[in-house]
C-alpha cells in the first residue's frame, strides 16, 4: 500500500510550480480576466440602467396615456351631449315651425271658408232677388218698373241681410 503522504521533494517540486504558476497567472491571466470582469460587469450595470430608464419612461407614457384616454372620453361625452342639445333645439325649431305652419294653414282656409260663404251668400242673395222679382211679378199680376223693381230688391236684401247677421 502506498502512503498517502507525499514525497518531501516532491511536494517542494509541486509547491514550487504552483506558486510559479500562480505568480504567472497573476502577472498576465488574472488582469485580463478582472479586466474582462469588470467590463461585462459594467455592460450588465448599464443594461440594468437602460433597462431601469426604459421601465420609468414606459411607465410616465403609460400615464400620460391614461391622461389622454380621460380628456378624450370626457371631449366625446362633450360633443355626445352637445349633439344632444343641438338636436333638442332643432326638435323644438321643427315643431315651433310647424305649428306656426300648420296656424298660417288653419288662418288660410278660416279665410277662405270665409270667403265661400260670403260668395255663398252673395249669390244666394241675387237668386232669391231674382225669385222674389218672379213671384212679386206673378202675384202683382203686372210687371214692376225699373225703380220699383230695385227698392223691392233692396228691402228684400235689408231683411235677408238682418237675418244672416242673426
Amino acid at each position: 500500500m502506498d502512503k498517502i503522504i507525499p514525497i518531501s521533494v516532491e511536494l517542494f517540486v509541486n509547491l514550487a510550480a504552483f506558486v510559479v504558476l500562480f505568480l504567472l497567472l497573476g502577472k498576465f491571466a488574472f488582469p485580463s480576466i478582472t479586466k474582462m470582469m469588470d467590463e461585462r460587469a459594467s455592460k450588465i450595470r448599464e443594461s440594468l440602467e437602460k433597462a431601469e430608464d426604459t421601465r420609468v419612461e414606459a411607465e410616465r407614457l403609460l400615464d400620460e396615456y391614461k391622461v389622454q384616454m380621460a380628456e378624450a372620453r370626457a371631449e366625446a361625452a362633450q360633443v355626445i351631449e352637445q349633439g344632444r342639445k343641438v338636436a333638442e333645439s332643432m326638435k323644438a325649431e321643427i315643431v315651433a315651425k310647424a305649428k306656426v305652419e300648420a296656424e298660417a294653414e288653419k288662418t288660410k282656409a278660416i279665410e277662405a271658408i270665409k270667403a265661400e260663404k260670403a260668395a255663398a251668400t252673395a249669390e244666394l242673395q241675387r237668386e232669391v232677388a231674382d225669385l222674389s222679382v218672379a213671384v212679386a211679378s206673378k202675384i202683382i199680376g203686372s210687371s214692376l218698373t225699373k225703380k220699383d223693381h230695385e227698392a223691392l230688391i233692396d228691402k228684400y236684401l235689408a231683411e235677408v241681410g238682418s237675418l244672416n247677421e242673426n
